[in-house]
């Protein structure tokens, strides 16, 4: 089962800045992908993928250590799996022929 952890982080300004927190974050055990949505002088999103549930402290000490700050924190068990389900009819839907009778 694959949870998402979806963290709000403060500070970042450019690609350098996101570097920092990812490689930070993928030094915790369990971690398994990291993506950032940089947001210059504003609030980021960082989602940390893993197996299971990850501790919370863990993850902000990481950010922290990367020198910045988590202003929220939501984590979504099983998300990945939520998101396909979501997906799937407007993905079957291109491969969907008509049935054209004559």
């Amino acid at each position: 089962m694959a949870t998402v952890t979806a963290l709000s982080v403060s500070g970042m300004h450019c690609n350098h800045c996101a570097s920092s927190v990812t490689r930070e974050l993928k030094a915790v055990d369990g971690v398994e992908e990291v993506i950032v949505e940089l947001h210059a002088n504003e609030t980021s999103s960082v989602r940390v993928i893993s197996d299971d549930p990850l501790p919370e402290d863990a993850l902000r000490a990481a950010i922290d250590e990367a020198g910045y700050d988590v202003t929220g924190v939501e984590v979504l068990e099983d998300a990945v799996a939520a998101e396909y389900a979501q997906q799937a009819p407007a993905r079957q839907a291109p491969h969907t022929l008509p049935i054209v009778r004559s």
